[in-house]
């Protein structure tokens, strides 16, 4: 395991949990929280920054492997986890298109169980 990595992650993660926070919360103050529109527009953001940074720093080559790690894993991560499932399909989708599709069908079908199991046990 690489510690400079694991520390660009981690310092990157900080600061996009930071931005979600300050986002999610700036947007409900000003939207109201009758929907959930913070975290709609994190999760659109960080869609599309993730989108970038494939593009950028993956395909292209930008920056170090730590940059790279601590940008996408870390900040985007943070920021949103919905950006790396986002990235993740969009690389299944222009390899194997199938792959790509039972992918989004089991997040969305595993994860709103998932919760809704987890609900029930806490109550």
């Amino acid at each position: 395991m690489n510690g400079g990595m694991v520390a660009a992650v981690a310092l990157g993660g900080a600061l996009g949990s930071i931005a979600r926070y300050l986002a999610v919360t700036g947007i409900a103050a000003a939207l109201g929280r009758a929907f959930p529109y913070g975290t709609l527009t994190v999760n659109v953001a960080g869609s599309f920054l993730m989108g970038v940074a494939l593009t950028l720093l993956v395909q292209r080559g930008l920056l170090g492997e730590p940059w790279r790690a601590g940008l996408m894993s870390g900040v985007l991560g943070g920021f949103t986890t919905f950006s790396a499932f986002a990235g993740e399909t969009l690389v299944l989708a222009q390899q194997r298109p199938a792959a790509a599709a039972l992918n989004v069908g089991l997040h969305l079908a595993l994860c709103l169980a998932a919760v809704w199991a987890g609900a029930r046990l806490a109550a």
